[in-house]
């Protein structure tokens, strides 16, 4: 395809950035990641807190990237960011990382979680349909048809950002709608029942939680976690929720696209981030007025399950389980078209943007020259396709569940890094235009730093493999960069 060098079309209002955060934002977390954080935590009233936290954190970024929002409305936004407080070795690996792990790696998620929900409707697109065996390598129908998802969503991408802008709009919408459905159904039913307040009778009593040992046996513990124990529980749980509520930064990606960004990024980015705060909140108490908290992988329906084990002992199916209290039989197809259109348009949103990131990169001599080109739509095609690949290779590795925890954790630490950079950038650069200041400053950036700090101490001692791992991914960078620079040099 031939390339021409153009400038990026500013076409995106208010509207459509805040649909890129919220939409982005909403996958499938919202319907699962509840279970498992129920199971670590054991209590109704801890759930909300994370859920509460997760959104409080959230917020915290949101109101913190507005200021580098402001100052810098450019193609690539984080790693701009990055770029101008830390320098260009410090962008390289945090853009290595979006490419390698962070961007790729959930848009490979999101894209096997949407080819399962597919399956519902035709089974033969679910991961049990083997259609090869390479060796230790086995490629499903399910990957395969992610991969198509993947491509499907990058050529409509690549029309222009009119085309994925449709997209983000309805899908975004569509999924707000349903959820909201859900929400409004589950509170109006469930509070008829006394789940609600069974739930919230002993909604501090962190017994019955759950643990899954060797060989996927689950193991209760009726003892109540109390003083550091509890503290270790609440900062894993919350890797969930903060999964979930990720990817609100990728609007500052495609700055370059739209109007007026020194005002309509920091709006959309606490429009959005507000938003979905409020409705993952209020879709975890319609869940607990639905369904009881504790439950057992014995169970056989959705009451002995509870939201613990809901669906079965390894599905964590909350969305369903309380759409099944609301809609009955029709509840599975419910929450199959639900995820579809939630899944569908969240990688929209991660493929629309991510690209951008490998734009700025390429200017800047860190990532392929190519990528720095836009097609005859204005578009990086290139870097498109290049992230298209690699998310596509990730499906076919298997180990989804695993990449969702080293992109969580690296997200924090370049998070920390980021916003650490608005203190170093007052300092360097004290009379750049700021259209948009940091409320409550300094409180806000320092509260978020902590926080998140704290969160990424507590994995690391409970989730040491995996987060080590994504340090690794972080460190194999180091060399990728000084390689480059090496080679670069003329002879």
């Amino acid at each position: 395809m031939t390339e021409e060098t153009t400038d990026f079309k500013r076409s995106l209002g208010l509207l459509d950035a805040t649909a890129i955060v919220a939409g982005s934002m909403i996958g499938s977390g919202i319907f699962i990641v509840s279970a498992d954080m129920g199971r670590m935590v054991g209590s109704a009233g801890w759930l909300i807190v994370l859920w509460l936290l997760t959104g409080f954190i959230t917020l915290l970024a949101a109101l913190s990237y507005g200021e580098l929002a402001g100052m810098m409305p450019k193609a690539g936004g984080q790693f701009v960011y990055i770029e101008k407080a830390w320098g260009k070795f410090t962008a390289f690996l945090y853009g290595w990382t979006v490419f390698t792990v962070i961007q790729t790696g959930v848009i490979a998620a999101v894209a096997v979680a949407f080819a399962k929900y597919t399956a519902f409707f035709f089974p033969q697109l679910g991961p049990d349909n083997i259609l090869f065996n390479l060796g230790p390598l086995t490629i499903s129908a399910a990957q395969v048809f992610a991969i198509f998802s993947i491509f499907l969503l990058t050529f409509i991408n690549s029309r222009g950002i009119q085309s994925g802008k449709i997209i983000q709009l309805v899908f975004t919408s569509a999924k707000l709608i349903a959820l909201l459905a859900l929400i409004v159904l589950g509170l109006a039913i469930g509070l008829k029942s006394d789940v609600f307040s069974q739930n919230m009778q002993h909604m501090w009593d962190t017994s019955h939680t759950w643990t899954k040992g060797v060989g996927g046996n689950w193991t209760e513990s009726i003892s109540p976690i109390t003083g550091i124990a509890l503290i270790l529980a609440l900062g894993t749980a919350i890797i969930g929720s903060i999964f979930s509520s990720d990817a609100w930064n990728n609007v500052t990606f495609i700055a370059g696209e739209i109007k007026n960004p020194k005002k309509n990024i920091p709006l959309s980015l606490l429009i959005g981030t507000s938003i979905v705060t409020v409705l993952y909140v209020l879709a975890n108490f319609a869940y607990l007025a639905l369904i009881p908290l504790h439950g057992s992988p014995e169970g056989t329906d959705v009451l002995s399950q509870g939201i613990q084990f809901a669906g079965g002992a390894n599905t964590d199916r909350v969305g369903t389980a309380a759409a099944s209290m609301i809609f009955g039989d029709f509840a599975a197809a419910f929450m199959a078209i639900l995820i579809m259109v939630s899944t569908f348009g969240c990688n929209n949103g991660l493929i629309l943007s991510g690209a951008r990131v490998y734009y700025a990169m390429a200017k800047d001599g860190l990532f392929f020259k190519r990528a720095g080109n836009l097609n005859k739509n204005a578009v990086p095609m290139f870097a498109l396709v290049t992230q298209a690949i690699w998310a596509s290779i990730l499906c076919l590795s298997g180990s989804y569940g695993d990449l969702l925890d080293y992109a969580t954790f690296a997200s924090l630490l370049f998070y920390i890094i980021t916003i650490a950079g608005i203190f170093v950038l007052r300092k360097k650069d004290p009379s750049a235009d700021r259209p948009y200041k940091v409320i409550a400053y300094p409180l806000t950036p320092i509260l978020f730093i902590l926080l998140a700090a704290i969160i990424c101490t507590i994995l690391l001692i409970t989730k040491t493999q995996n987060t080590c791992f994504g340090l690794l991914i972080v460190a194999i960078g180091i060399p990728v960069y000084y390689g480059k620079k090496y080679f670069a040099k003329p002879e």
